[in-house]
């Protein structure tokens, strides 16, 4: 009797993972991001799980923003960074007067724009995106089987971190004073340099930025059935691989113009 019994609960499917509210899912993932995706890898695809993150993002980040150009010298940055890359095109392009300050009104305008549309760009384009990149890595490549949608909630209860991140950046710009402040090395640099590619370097060694890659690659690990040491070795080599060619571009085209101005 007992040997049946026990080859009955040998044969018993594994039990499911327990059931996460929305709730607990968004606040979840910050800690315990493997029972979270476990949590959602058989359920049935829920849009709340890359929306309600989405919209987190835009409003956190409009009200981080309105706070931010209540702050003089903040604005007063913001101003003299725009208004000096509006100033250097002018120069180059031997633009006259009339026609200058009508880049400088459509230079603002576009300023303020980019701040309005940029976080909706960001919060709603990265689950896609990035939801591909898993969904090709994991399911093609790592063999896993799961659809790209799961992969787009995945990253999407991942941008959580994304959430947080627009609060500390917000706090540490107001408490330091400077425009370029985040959770990184650059904290180290007194006055941050934009142009500076020791400055830039040192901005992409942030906490908050490994933080959510480690969280995505954990959400790659569990849809696909990978370790965990593979798909971190996978995300983050995508993310080095684009971020060092952006910034090559960025540097080469500084390059560039340098020489062209001089």
């Amino acid at each position: 009797m007992d040997e049946a019994t026990h080859q009955l609960e040998s044969a018993a499917p594994p039990p499911l993972p327990a059931q996460m509210s929305l709730a607990g899912r968004l606040f979840n993932v910050f800690a315990t991001p493997g029972e979270v995706f476990d949590s959602i890898k058989g359920a049935p695809h829920s849009p709340a799980n890359w929306l309600v993150p989405a919209v987190l993002l835009v409003v956190i980040s409009w009200i981080s923003i309105a706070i931010l150009f209540s702050q003089p010298t903040i604005k007063q940055q913001l101003t003299e960074m725009a208004d000096k890359m509006i100033e250097m095109q002018i120069q180059k392009a031997h633009v006259p007067e009339a026609q200058a300050e009508k880049m400088r009104q459509f230079a603002d305008w576009g300023v303020k724009a980019n701040l309005i549309i940029g976080p909706i760009a960001v919060a709603f384009a990265t689950p896609f995106l990035w939801g591909l990149i898993i969904w090709l890595v994991g399911a093609k490549v790592l063999k896993g089987g799961f659809g790209y949608l799961k992969s787009v909630e995945v990253v999407g209860l991942a941008n959580m971190i994304f959430v947080l991140d627009a609060v500390v950046r917000s706090l540490l710009i107001v408490l330091t004073g400077n425009l370029f402040a985040s959770a990184s090395l650059a904290l180290l640099v007194k006055e941050f340099n934009p142009e500076n590619t020791t400055h830039i370097l040192l901005s992409l060694v942030n906490v908050m930025t490994f933080w959510l890659l480690s969280v995505r690659a954990i959400g790659l690990a569990r849809l696909s059935g990978a370790s965990t040491v593979k798909s971190v070795i996978w995300v983050f080599g995508i993310w080095i691989a684009y971020t060092g060619a952006m910034t090559g571009m960025q540097i080469a085209s500084r390059a560039v113009f340098s020489k062209a101005g001089g």
